[in-house]
């Protein structure tokens, strides 16, 4: 009898003890459970705890579990393709069973500006010629032949500056001139060529050699001496 009632008081021990253990046990393994609700004003947006990815908005929403005794969390992020992410601090830990709200608003994300072309803006030079037809040359670049008496030229304000241009056409004297404005991006600058006709060249009297004067004077000498025989 004695036995029993010893076996019987360690097995009601025994009960006690685990009724003890069990809810600590089960604090230790994560606590009980709690919830934030992430609010978005965008759908589909990824969210994170801890840099720990959680899931995906819905209608504006996502509910995120919580262990109220488990290691607290300090920041949680929005993010979404075409908005710019979203980061806030947890301040408010939800109590077991409790909700606690989370705002996110993501913003549009700028446009990536696209890159200038290689040597910056843009702007232009006007060639004026008094010839149509004629070649353009900037530091000796072929850049195009004139129309209607002039030719534009468009150049990178942000690139090296020409020096010089050179107006060139068959029949005429080459105007070169040195460049000193430039245009700003946007701007157009003048240039003014005048090229001057090539005066021709006159055909020279080709010089009579000494051996055909002699032989001509030989020749009416031998006519007079056979006249007069």
């Amino acid at each position: 009898m004695g036995i029993y009632m010893i076996t019987m008081k360690h097995f009601l021990a025994l009960i006690i003890v685990i009724a003890v253990i069990l809810p600590a046990a089960s604090a230790m393994v994560g606590g009980d459970k709690a919830w934030f609700l992430i609010n978005s004003n965008v759908d589909g947006a990824d969210v994170y705890f801890g840099g720990e990815y959680q899931g995906v908005t819905t209608n504006g929403e996502l509910y995120v579990e919580y262990f109220t005794t488990g290691t607290p969390v300090t920041s949680f992020m929005v993010t979404k393709d075409g908005y710019t992410p979203y980061t806030g601090q947890i301040t408010h830990y939800p109590a077991m069973g409790e909700t606690v709200n989370l705002f996110a608003t993501l913003q549009p994300a700028e446009p990536t500006p696209m890159p200038p072309p290689i040597g910056g803006s843009i702007g232009w030079y006007t060639v004026y010629a008094n010839v149509d037809g004629a070649s353009v040359y900037f530091d000796n670049d072929y850049k195009g032949t004139t129309a209607n008496g002039e030719l534009t030229v468009q150049v990178y304000t942000t690139g090296t500056p020409y020096q010089t241009f050179r107006v060139t056409k068959s029949g005429y004297s080459d105007f070169t001139s040195q460049i000193t404005d430039w245009p700003a991006a946007g701007e157009t600058a003048k240039l003014h060529a005048n090229l001057q006709p090539v005066a021709p060249t006159e055909p020279q009297p080709s010089p009579i050699s000494v051996l055909a004067i002699v032989a001509g004077a030989l020749g009416a000498a031998v006519l007079i001496a056979i006249r007069r025989k």
